[in-house]
């Protein structure tokens, strides 16, 4: 009799309302792939079995496959969501002491722990690649996972290595009177240009270099050359480091500028001049920091018939700061910035794909495993090889399609009351038979 075959018909559309019923209510669950149930026919015959005239014995259900196709991009206020567009999962682990993924997700809605690790909703934890430095260009080391960790609430600060001076000094000025540089007399100099650079422990100090030229009215003196006297937090000091002796006798070293006919600097060469270490506690006796070095740049100095301006001025150090925001780039380099203009890399975010993704096992709070069928799980870096790249403040969406879901819902309505059908009929036979 046809009960049995109406019976896996029944059980069949039972299974693909199912999976329908699940696809719809998770249409608004961030990273869910949608489901399909797959089946095939069954058919038994024996050795003695006329091929021709065996009916089969019904259905069943061969897969609930899972669709991977993209989701829509839904944006949001918080830096911490993110999308993936393209290929991979975002690599998870449920200790903090991991160092490698065992849970991988589309879904991309992050935040920060008590600890300061970035977790999602079920308290996985993001992993990232491991910086190599302290700036993107040093690059990471693909394949040794970490947990992302916001550990830093101050930035430290950075003592300065490089100061640029671009000014244009005014050829036609003369030599001061008097040649002894006093920052409170400015009949002593003839301009000066200031910029605050800081210490190994984020003190300010103010920079100022005094210029002086040679040039004496008349034609006498040497044309075409400048002194520049340089001063921390008004001390004077040579450029080797070396404290001044003014106003004692008089005497401070200089940087001698020299320039072409069209007003080109050609002296010092190279441009940049190395000045100090300078002690701290020369600059201040209750100063006690690492001495201050750095780089002096006066390349783009020149020597016009215009008047004195100061066209850049620029330092590489900082002082302390505090975390103001994370910063995520489409590469998956997480910044912290900082309030003092600093940032600092954090990590890489790890993506992870695999060679049959619909061989993954599902684990719930939709994450997956990998499986010998889905293959072994391959760590790459965002935007490279066939990895998509990362979207900061947005979350991949579900990629159910509703209106078409809800149109297969009546189509396995209908299979579903077919089958019954099917029963029915074979019922009523059964009785005809009986009362006959």
């Amino acid at each position: 009799m046809g009960f049995s075959t109406a019976l896996s018909g029944l059980n069949a559309a039972s299974k693909d309302l199912q999976v329908t019923s699940n696809n719809i209510a998770n249409a608004n669950t961030a990273g869910f792939k949608e489901s399909r149930a797959e089946f095939a026919d069954v058919y038994a015959t024996s050795i003695s079995g006329v091929g021709k005239t065996t009916p089969g014995s019904g259905v069943r259900v061969t897969n609930v496959a899972q669709q991977f196709r993209q989701g829509n991009l839904n944006f949001t206020d918080n830096n911490l969501d993110l999308g993936i567009t393209g290929q991979g999962f975002f690599s998870m682990a449920t200790d903090s002491a991991a160092t490698k993924p065992t849970l991988y997700t589309r879904s991309g809605e992050f935040k920060l722990n008590k600890d300061g690790f970035v977790v999602n909703n079920q308290d996985n934890f993001l992993m990232a690649f491991k910086a190599n430095g302290t700036t993107e260009a040093e690059g990471f080391s693909e394949g040794v996972f970490q947990p992302l960790r916001v550990n830093a609430d101050q930035g430290a600060p950075v003592a300065t290595t490089e100061v640029l001076t671009s000014v244009n000094l005014d050829a036609t000025e003369i030599k001061p009177v008097n040649l002894v540089v006093d920052p409170t007399d400015a009949t002593t100099y003839n301009h000066t240009s200031s910029i605050t650079m800081y210490d190994s422990q984020g003190n300010a100090h103010i920079a100022s270099t005094y210029y002086v030229t040679d040039r004496e009215a008349a034609g006498a003196g040497t044309a075409n050359q400048w002194q520049a006297y340089f001063f921390i937090d008004g001390v004077p000091f040579d450029p080797d480091g070396t404290p001044s002796t003014v106003p004692v006798d008089g005497t401070q070293a200089s940087t001698t500028l020299v320039f072409d006919t069209a007003g080109e600097l050609i002296t010092p060469s190279p441009s940049k001049v190395n000045y100090g270490p300078f002690v701290s506690t020369d600059i201040d006796p209750s100063l006690t920091v690492n001495d201050l070095s750095f780089t002096f740049d006066f390349s783009t100095t020149t020597q016009f018939s215009t008047a004195f301006s100061v066209k850049d001025l620029a330092q590489d150090g900082l002082p302390a700061g505090n975390l103001t925001g994370i910063d995520i780039n489409d590469a998956g380099v997480v910044f912290a910035r900082f309030s003092n203009g600093g940032a600092d890399v954090l990590g890489k975010i790890a993506l992870t794909r695999f060679a049959n993704p619909q061989g993954l096992t599902k684990a719930g709070d939709t994450a997956w495993r990998d499986s010998t069928e889905s293959g072994e799980p391959v760590p790459g870096q965002p935007g490279t090889g066939s990895f998509g790249l990362i979207q900061s403040g947005a979350v991949e969406t579900s990629n159910v399609d509703l209106s078409q879901q809800l149109v297969h819902l009546i189509v396995a309505q209908q299979t579903y009351q077919a089958n019954a059908q099917s029963i029915t009929t074979e019922k009523t036979i059964m009785q005809t038979i009986l009362n006959a």
